[in-house]
């Protein structure tokens, strides 16, 4: 693997390159060069996976005051998981890099959604033990925590129940939502929602479905509560 390429890639430096190698070995390649001494990436995933745990964990309760811990284990692990984990992989072009056996390569395995995973956590594991707790957090909020900023888990959130806990804590009011406006063809249609408190539009939000719309308007009221 190029090393070297990783890392201007990824603008991380590593002290121990065996770490970032056996990151990216695959149990297959350690079967197809047994005489080598090769170590595959199975512990460094194991690390990884609880540094991964516990960056999201710290970052989602210090960025989410409000967030009930019901709703914080949910949207955690739809960051975690299997499919979300390939997704960073793949943005990063990880696979490249992966030590493969022959026979893993020939059936695709470069880009097996459970193998990249695997890698990702490996990778954050060898990042962790090369350079501390500080840095993983940094590749997190560089690579991974922008994407929750930008919505791509807002499925996982239920952002009115939420809402509707903080209006309740402050001024013991509960909202309402209305759908103020439709647009586009029946194929692509949006939908404008807004979310009141009293008469006042405390928040607005546009989406492909009436819940989506809803969903949006009130993270925007907690935005605007919170600023």
């Amino acid at each position: 693997m190029n090393i070297a390429q990783l890392e201007q890639q990824l603008d991380i430096q590593f002290r121990d390159h065996n770490l970032i190698t056996q990151a990216f070995t695959h149990s297959s390649y350690v079967n197809e060069h047994r005489d080598e001494g090769y170590a595959d990436n199975e512990r460094l995933e194991f690390l990884g996976d609880a540094v991964l745990e516990l960056g999201v964990s710290q970052y989602l309760f210090r960025e989410h005051p409000h967030m009930p811990e019901g709703e914080m284990t949910k949207l955690r692990a739809s960051i975690v998981c299997e499919p979300s984990l390939a997704s960073f992989a793949r943005g990063l072009e990880l696979g490249q890099f992966i030590r493969l056996g022959k026979g893993e390569e020939q059936t695709g395995g470069r880009d097996r959604s459970a193998l990249l995973a695997d890698v990702f956590e490996a990778f954050l594991g060898a990042l962790y033990l090369d350079k501390g707790f500080n840095a993983s957090l940094q590749f997190l909020e560089t690579f991974v925590f922008p994407k929750i900023i930008n919505g791509a888990f807002s499925h996982a959130m239920d952002y009115k129940s939420q809402l509707q806990e903080l209006i309740q804590q402050v001024r013991n009011h509960s909202v309402s939502y209305k759908i103020v406006e439709e647009r586009g063809p029946s194929h692509h249609k949006e939908f404008v929602a807004n979310v009141f408190l009293k008469d006042e539009v405390y928040g607005s939000g546009v989406g492909r479905t009436k819940k989506e719309a809803e969903q949006r308007a009130a993270k925007a009221a907690i935005d605007k509560y919170n600023v």
